[in-house]
């Protein structure tokens, strides 16, 4: 049995996956934001209950989370879950369960989910994203992770928005730099854009229902939202050239996207067309987890 568990910036999921790839169990619980021991915890807590409701004879447990491994240190590093960063999650977690725990980049585990059995199967090169909490991507080749020697492949989010438009007010990124693409396309960045727009809206989805229902700022918006993904996707195009970019994570449900976005980026794509396609991820917000379990090989 494999346990996979996506370890989120609002919520925390595991999945018990069994031989067959067939999906045994399922548990979602909020995160402790800022509370590392408390994340530990949830995490212990949700295996215990995977445990008791499946009995699996053995079992393995991956994890994917919001940032990466430190190669260096051995402690968590770029995570937009910043209670995390310097901490040591895989040695905190293998001394509290007993056993070896894989943890790899979310966005990788959504982009080896995806390479499986998702919607970008069979493709020989995929981009993985993650619009959410924060902007993540992966890469996988052959259904194999690339993970690089800085264990940052696939990690667009932290580079600057090409073509960016000077009009706009810079943003601070965690990072410590200013307008870094995770700005632009991750859920608070959108919103707190929105905002200094003087548009009013509380999540995403309100500025998508707001565009949807008339409102001529949100929908202008959104046409600024549309031309940076498709500005940042370029870039990824024109260096891995992927047969599939997947999306996943909670603004992934935005539905136009898949039409109005990959005419946009033909500007920015170094070539005379672009054969790219841009998917929705198969198992949705969904699909981290699964990739986490498959940290392990059959």
């Amino acid at each position: 049995m494999r346990f996979g568990i996506d370890l989120g910036g609002t919520k925390i999921e595991i999945i018990a996956l069994d031989d067959t790839g067939k999906e045994r169990y399922r548990q979602r619980v909020n995160t402790p934001q800022g509370n590392y021991q408390q994340t530990l915890q949830a995490i212990v807590d949700l295996i215990a209950s995977a445990r008791q409701a499946v009995a699996p004879a053995e079992y393995t447990v991956g994890i994917g989370i919001p940032g990466a491994m430190s190669l260096k240190t051995g402690r968590v590093k770029n995570a937009n879950s910043v209670w995390l960063i310097g901490e040591p999650l895989k040695d905190d977690l293998q001394q509290r369960l007993g056993q070896e725990v894989r943890i790899n980049n979310d966005a990788n585990c959504l982009t080896v989910s995806e390479a499986t059995d998702g919607a970008a199967a069979g493709a020989p090169v995929v981009f993985g994203v993650i619009i959410g909490t924060g902007t993540g991507g992966g890469i996988a080749v052959n259904r194999q992770v690339i993970t690089g020697v800085n264990a940052i492949a696939g990690e667009w989010g932290h580079n600057p928005m090409p073509w960016k438009d000077n009009t706009e007010a810079p943003v601070q990124c965690y990072c410590g730099k200013q307008d870094c693409i995770e700005t632009f396309l991750s859920g608070p960045g959108m919103l707190k854009r929105f905002i200094a727009r003087g548009g009013q809206a509380d999540s995403p989805a309100a500025i998508v229902e707001q565009a949807d229902t008339g409102s001529e700022l949100a929908e202008a918006f959104m046409q600024d939202y549309e031309l940076w993904l498709a500005n940042g996707l370029a870039g990824v195009i024109n260096i891995l050239d992927p047969d599939v970019i997947v999306l996943g994570g909670g603004l992934s449900n935005i539905e136009r996207l898949y039409q109005n976005v990959p005419p946009l980026w033909q500007h920015g794509v170094f070539s005379d067309q672009v054969s790219t396609r841009l998917v929705k991820a198969r198992y949705g917000d969904s699909s981290g987890v699964r990739g986490a379990a498959w940290l392990w090989p059959l």
